[in-house]
């Protein structure tokens, strides 16, 4: 079974005003695809690979996946593929998710 690395960055408007994100780093390590799935599904701006057209993505970046109404911070959440999955396979994910 193959397991995905997740990762995050939190934009904040003063950190926007900058021109960068606020905080970034490592939101999980050795999750299945269902877990990955749930932090990128309902991504309000939508789901984009990281490269176009889309053959072999190394990631996705779910955009808008987290608000928080009090600061005005919204967060973002990218699922990086192991080697062990194949672009097909990458693909039909990729699909998945932005269908």
């Amino acid at each position: 079974m193959a397991v995905f690395t997740l990762t995050f960055e939190r934009i904040t408007p003063e950190s926007a005003e900058q021109g960068d994100v606020a905080e970034r780093g490592v939101l999980a390590e050795g999750v299945s695809l269902r877990e990955a799935f749930e932090h990128l599904w309902y991504a309000e701006g939508g789901v984009e690979a990281s490269e176009w057209p889309v053959r072999c993505p190394r990631w996705l970046t779910g955009y808008e996946t987290h608000h928080c109404s009090d600061t005005g911070a919204i967060g973002n959440v990218s699922m990086h593929f192991p080697e062990s999955v194949t672009a097909a396979s990458r693909r039909r994910i990729y699909r998945l998710l932005t269908s």
